[in-house]
């Protein structure tokens, strides 16, 4: 048995948990993955369930204990647990810390009625103390606020809301609801609520939102151990009883370090399910807070760390339900890479086809929007259509950056990371589309390895983690913009905005009543 030294990190995604084992060099020596599920109990919801991500955890855990046993490793020697999960979505708990309702994240749009009636009261307050001038559907104070209106469980029992990783991590280690946890990143992910800078929660805010203070998780930092496995989870992952469990931290901020991302005026496209563009600032910038500028402004894993991220609802998601539901290729992970290969021989613009990417509704003026193909022939075909899906998304990306530029940002370099960058076609239609070089990391890991990186700085097996951080990315690939392609791209965008902005309305409000009907 070796005495090398491992850590374990996890990353509760939207569409799946993932588990790593990694060395000290932070080589994966163990990984696991399961696919979690979505369920949409009316139009414009979508739920899922925290128990779930708990147990695809344990399964995914006992899976890399059984890789490492079987290779010789030893298990005894894991130091730590760091987890990640999606920082706009909650559960409600009750006392013993057990989920009494749904988890609700970013694509659920129940809330759009409440996010109207809060951003009609007009306060300032929100912008100055959270960078976020507007409340949004995806934000987890509005999800409470529907939670404490329509949940009678929640009103019966509620103790505490939680994330779904802190979940996760609380149960790993014991804990139940007056014990439950936030780091201060992930705490960002409430939108409202809390003061950025000071990172705590407003009980002024709170006040405004109806929310009482005592259903709100203590806030802590990242690595922060919160407890120790317990015996009746080794038993379930095959760990030995007693690993230091760390606080855990934000996916969007995991992965944005995972992309070297540790100091302000970078870029990233975390191109996962929710594709978000990223930049990192020293704190709040007015003209990214403005309302109306569809931003979200967080704070990162890092102590006075900052940064923005334009959100792609459907981005990913939207991928995987052209895979899954038109292609009928579910199963079958590296069918991305035969779609993109044929469809880099369709040119610049999908022969004209445009496809509208709004499959879980539109946002702002566009709310009740929907996904639909436009302006197809007999010569259309599925290389046509998924490039067609691709530059869709793309037009989402150049609305986000062209914002960004507009404030001053430096966006001559975007970093790419998770799923999407491994698509040649996909990274070098986003240098065109957006008029950056693109780099994408030789050994990104994403977030889940940095979870692992960040497990070793809890347990004081690495001493600075920023110089740490700084030394273990390189850069993979480059793509750089084909100027014929950039101009082209702006032009169809122009037509596409005006489209969907001016044109649409009308017509997404007659699509809706045929929804409704049926």
């Amino acid at each position: 048995m070796t005495s090398e030294k491992y850590y374990a990190g996890f990353d509760a995604g939207t569409q799946s948990v993932k588990v790593v084992i990694c060395n000290e060099a932070m080589e994966c020596v163990a990984s696991a993955s399961l696919p979690t599920t979505l369920y949409y109990p009316n139009p414009g919801w979508v739920e899922m369930d925290v128990d779930e991500y708990l147990n695809l955890t344990l399964q995914c855990l006992k899976s890399c204990a059984d890789q490492m046993k079987d290779k010789g490793l030893c298990v005894e020697n894991i130091q730590s647990i760091m987890g990640d999960g999606i920082i706009c979505g909650i559960a409600g708990v009750d006392a013993d810390g057990n989920a009494i309702t749904p988890y609700i994240n970013y694509l659920d749009s129940r809330t759009e009625a409440d996010v109207r009636k809060i951003n009609e009261m007009n306060l300032d307050i929100w912008g100055k103390e959270t960078g976020n001038a507007e409340a949004n559907c995806m934000f987890p104070a509005m999800f409470a606020r529907w939670f404490l209106e329509n949940s009678q469980e929640f009103k019966e029992k509620g103790a505490k809301f939680i994330h779904n990783a802190p979940y996760v991590l609380a149960h790993l280690a014991g804990l139940s609801a007056k014990d439950m946890f936030i780091d201060w990143g992930a705490m960002s992910g409430w939108g409202l609520g809390y003061d950025v800078y000071k990172k705590e929660w407003s009980k002024e805010q709170l006040d405004i939102l109806g929310i009482d203070p005592g259903y709100m998780p203590r806030i802590l930092k990242p690595w922060d151990i919160v407890g120790h496995l317990t015996e009746a989870m080794a038993e379930k992952t095959g760990l030995p009883e007693g690993i230091p469990v760390c606080a855990g931290a934000g996916d969007t901020m995991q992965s944005m370090i995972g992309s070297g991302i540790l100091e302000a005026g970078h870029a990233v496209d975390v191109a996962g399910t929710c594709s978000m563009f990223c930049v990192s600032t020293d704190g709040i910038v007015p003209g990214l807070s403005r309302k109306g500028s569809g931003l979200i402004f967080n704070s990162g894993t890092l102590p006075n760390t900052y940064f923005y991220w334009g959100f792609i609802r459907t981005g990913g998601l939207a991928l995987r339900w052209f895979k899954d539901n038109v292609c009928h290729q579910e199963a079958d992970g590296d069918y991305y890479q035969q779609l993109s290969e044929a469809a880099s021989k369709v040119p610049v613009g999908s022969n004209g086809v445009l496809f509208l990417p709004y499959l879980t509704g539109g946002m702002g003026e566009i709310a009740n929007a929907s996904g639909c193909f436009l302006n197809m022939t007999l010569d259309t075909d599925q290389s046509v259509l998924w490039r067609a899906v691709l530059e869709a998304i793309g037009y989402d990306y150049m609305e986000i950056t062209d914002i960004y530029r507009e404030a001053g940002a430096d966006l001559s370099r975007v970093a790419i990371t998770e799923g999407g960058s491994r698509d040649d076609l996909w990274n070098q239609m986003k240098s065109d589309m957006l008029g950056s070089k693109v780099i994408t990391l030789k050994n990104a890991g994403g977030a889940v390895v940095t979870n692992c990186l960040f497990g070793a700085y809890a347990v004081n097996e690495v001493e600075d983690i920023r110089e740490r951080l700084e030394g273990y990315l390189e850069i993979k690939k480059n793509y750089v913009p084909e100027a014929a392609n950039t101009e082209k791209y702006r032009q169809l965008y122009e037509i596409q905005k005006r489209l969907v902005k001016q044109n649409m309305g009308n017509i997404f409000d007659i699509l809706e009543q045929l929804r409704n009907k049926i």
